[in-house]
């Protein structure tokens, strides 16, 4: 492999290769600790040109390529798996931001911008990216397409596919395939972007984006309420689009027990009494009157007898405050041990018989574990984390495979927001009809036949061409 790491070390300069191994390390290994894999070096480039050049000279030696953005990723998408010859290919040094149209609402980067950072611009301009992601300090715009993050306010705004108007890629074979257009409406054709949306570097490197911006938000009103049952969070969540309409940001959903850990575990303490449900609504407008809005809504809510308890917060402070409950979920659960994980969606109607199967069926599989249930409910978003302490019970194993059981029986998705990566391909390939992985793995064929753009991430691996 010498002369192929010469050959990268002319293109990508001493900047843009790297081989010692406690720089590599990082890079290796997924941010949750889950997967880890080797790699011949760790790439840097810094411009597409330098992006295009690697990618042909590693199709030349047939090294396959490992896209990583901020390496956030809950599902070992980009990570390594040591199946054969791979390098890591970063976007950690392509981070240029252009200024901002603030009337055409769009604005150009690269895919190693952090997100962050690209709403920090848009706001500067009065303009908003209205995806909120708990990592979004690193998370790279690259990453966030690839993977089609969704985050907190998918309920208004939707996925980043809605955001993304037009891409830079870099195929497989090095050509560089340049769509960056501010266009909105574009009909000319097959809208080729969206092959790279979502696919988790399989087809291509996106390399730039064109980005959708919406006007900022001047107002925003929060609020936690607790409810008796699932049913009357949902009719609640109507009541809400009735009367806010599209003002509806947010609509979280948190488990009493979920909660209880939250408390315990972090030290936060929740101002609104004991439900079985907890809901984090927040409205957000650029129009002034939204919080009597709210206040007429909470009126009506309570007055529907759909609320037990809830608080308004009063203040930004006390906005953050309520939202910093949600976003201690996460944590909470990582400090009772070892947990699986399972980002799911589906139909609302059937949202409760679904809970009240896996609940059942937890009993029987693994009585020793606790479920931990919070998600995005206006979006239909759930994650239905089991959590099962320092020492895994017995029945564990079976667990993933009895909640995805349960949701294909339900006609839900086992992977609503975090992509297949490698945490979840086999068990996609299990429950996916033949049809939709024989599209797939057709579409992967035409643009990678010899499956180097990240393989065994999101589509099954195929034998290449001989």
């Amino acid at each position: 492999m010498k002369p192929f790491l010469d050959g990268l070390s002319q293109c990508l300069g001493p900047a843009g290769l790297v081989t010692d191994p406690a720089e590599m390390a990082p890079h290796l290994t997924d941010w949750r600790r889950m997967f880890s894999g080797p790699a011949l070096a760790v790439l840097r480039p810094g411009s597409t040109d330098q992006v295009s050049a690697a990618v042909r000279l590693c199709a030349q030696h047939g090294v396959a390529i490992v896209p990583q953005g901020g390496n956030t990723g809950l599902a070992g998408g980009a990570t390594p798996m040591g199946t054969g010859p791979q390098v890591v290919l970063s976007l950690a040094r392509m981070t240029a931001i252009g200024t901002p149209d603030p009337i055409g609402m769009v604005v150009e980067v690269q895919a190693g911008a952090i997100l962050q950072r690209v709403k920090e611009v848009a706001a500067g301009c009065g303009r908003q990216l209205p995806i909120s992601l708990a990592a979004e300090g690193s998370a790279t715009i690259g990453g966030v397409i690839s993977t089609n993050a969704g985050g907190l306010n998918v309920l208004r705004y939707g996925m980043a596919r809605d955001f993304a108007l037009g891409l830079e890629v870099v195929l497989p074979d090095g050509t560089v395939a340049n769509g960056l257009k501010p266009l909105r409406k574009d009909n000319a054709g097959f809208d080729w972007k969206h092959l790279f949306i979502g696919s988790e570097g399989a087809f291509g490197i996106v390399t730039a984006a064109v980005l959708r911006l919406t006007p900022a938000t001047r107002h925003r009103s929060v609020a936690l309420l607790s409810v008796q049952d699932l049913p009357a969070a949902i009719r609640l969540l109507g009541l809400f689009q009735d009367r806010i309409g599209e003002t509806l940001s947010a609509f979280e959903l948190i488990s009493a027990e979920a909660m209880r850990l939250v408390e315990t575990r972090c030290g936060l303490a929740c101002p609104v009494a004991d439900g079985a449900w907890f809901l984090l609504v927040e409205v957000a407008s650029s129009l002034d009157g939204l919080a009597g809005a709210m206040e007429a809504t909470l009126e009506a809510a309570f007055g529907a007898g759909l609320v037990q308890d809830g608080t308004l917060a009063a203040s930004e402070q006390q906005a953050q405050s309520l939202w910093a409950l949600r976003e201690h979920v996460t944590e909470a659960e990582s400090r009772c041990g070892k947990s699986l994980k399972h980002d799911v969606s589906l139909p609302l109607r059937r949202m409760e018989a679904f809970l009240d199967s896996v609940r059942a069926r937890l009993a029987e599989l693994a009585p020793a574990a606790r479920l931990n249930i919070f998600g995005h409910l206006g979006d239909g978003n759930l994650h239905v984390n089991v959590i099962l302490g320092e020492t895994p019970p017995a029945g564990a194993s079976g667990i993933t495979a009895m909640v995805h059981d349960l949701i294909a029986e339900a006609g839900g998705s086992i992977s609503a927001e975090h992509g297949l990566g490698q945490y979840r391909l086999d068990e996609w390939c299990r429950l996916t009809p033949r049809t939709g992985r024989d599209l797939a793995i057709g579409i992967k064929r035409a643009i990678d036949p010899n499956c180097l753009m990240n393989p065994g991430k999101a589509i099954p691996v195929f034998s290449p061409p001989k």
